[in-house]
């Protein structure tokens, strides 16, 4: 843990597990290549050691949501291409330009926007259309793909270098036929394209669950996000192939006390001690994603390697932990939230059974006044951006 923290709590990212599980997902995707989809703050975990670390092992685009996130990689001297995963607003086009990030496209109106600043040089910006086959959030449908298409090579400045659609239900094995429909529905398009003359050099259609567990849909690029950094996209794919969760959420037990059985605990007075017991406190709360029922849910942390329950309702900036009669836990001890601790582990997937929701929304919920401190390897000295450099933390 860093010396300099004003409560000690962190968010301890493992360079090495990213590394690992974006070259995993590269051999299972060739010969396609490889985008680490890096949005939201690279899912919580960084938005710039963890693009630097996913393009060391194999990665050969990034990808993100708003046009900021691409600014951002831009100003850390990030050089690889950068894919806009959705089409920016007319305002925002001269800015995604101006720091060359590949637009995506899926109106006319968008075509339009994007040709009044581009730029008319020998090389025109290149653009990637969206066709919708059945996710129904954003894109061209099939029917108005040609018309976006046409409008992006008659605007002059841009040339279609890319095809994209995004799967519904690919980690789902019981809609695997809808996933084969989207496929269907995706080369139907792209056969409208050729027959208007119009043929992108890349087709995209695969998320972590369509690169890991549907082959037909990698074609030459793939796009992962949560497989990244350590989570398979659903518990049928468990196994498929070998992640390594890269974030670990920590503290240290600010306070103790012991209560006698029956004392009632936090808002509430939910949890009731049904033993005389050591009753510790955690400087992390639901602002940092530690969620308001987690206790209520049955959840535990670990500490000095033991399973203890989360006591009562978490508040916004503590939680209360059980430890048991004669615990011995001390103020200082380190108390795992996400993470292993000797032989005992809890994942992002535990607590998202718990809470009835999924991985993605346990890493990205970590809060930004967590500070996240990067290493190479489990129990690996803290690194800079991703690189061995001077110790130094890296807000998030």
């Amino acid at each position: 843990m860093p010396e300099a923290l004003s409560r000690p709590a962190w968010a301890e990212v493992d360079l090495d597990a990213v590394r690992h599980n974006t070259a995993a997902l590269a051999t299972v995707a060739a010969p396609a290549a490889l985008c680490a989809v890096v949005k939201a703050e690279g899912y919580g975990h960084g938005a710039v050691p963890v693009p630097r670390a996913a393009l060391d092992a194999g990665a050969t685009w990034l990808a993100v949501a708003v046009v900021e996130e691409g600014e951002a990689l831009r100003r850390a001297g990030i050089r690889a291409p950068i894919l806009l995963l959705a089409e920016p607003p007319p305002e925002a086009m001269a800015d995604a330009l101006a720091q060359r990030l590949t637009l995506t496209l899926y109106s006319v109106e968008g075509v339009q926007a994007a040709a009044k600043v581009a730029t008319n040089g020998r090389s025109p910006t290149s653009v990637h259309l969206k066709v919708d086959t059945g996710m129904h959030r954003v894109g061209a449908t099939p029917d108005t793909l040609v018309d976006v298409a046409r409008a992006v090579e008659e605007a002059g400045g841009l040339r279609v270098e890319g095809l994209w659609t995004h799967l519904a239900a690919a980690e789902d094995p019981a809609e695997d036929g809808y996933t084969t429909e989207q496929l269907r529905c995706f080369e139907e398009a792209r056969d409208r394209l050729a027959l208007a003359g119009i043929h992108p050099d890349l087709l995209h259609a695969a998320n972590s669950a369509g690169a890991i567990a549907h082959p037909a849909a990698r074609y030459d690029l793939v796009r992962c996000g949560i497989s990244v950094y350590g989570y398979c996209p659903g518990a049928a794919l468990d196994g498929r192939v070998e992640l390594r969760p890269a974030m670990s959420l920590k503290a240290r037990v600010s306070f103790v006390k012991e209560l006698d059985a029956g004392e009632r605990v936090s808002y509430g007075l939910s949890y009731a001690l049904s033993e005389p017991g050591d009753l510790a406190t955690v400087p992390l709360g639901y602002d940092d994603g530690v969620r308001r029922r987690l206790a209520a849910a049955g959840a535990e942390v670990l500490v000095n390697g033991r399973r203890c329950p989360m006591a009562g309702t978490v508040t916004m900036d503590q939680f209360l932990v059980d430890c048991g009669p004669s615990s011995g836990v001390k103020t200082g001890d380190e108390v795992v939230l996400i993470g292993r601790q000797g032989d005992e582990q809890i994942t992002a997937d535990h607590w998202a059974e718990l809470l009835d929701t999924i991985s993605y929304e346990i890493v990205c919920g970590v809060g930004p006044r967590v500070p996240r401190v990067y290493v190479n390897g489990e129990g690996g000295a803290v690194v800079a951006d991703g690189r061995p450099e001077q110790p130094r933390l890296e807000e998030a």
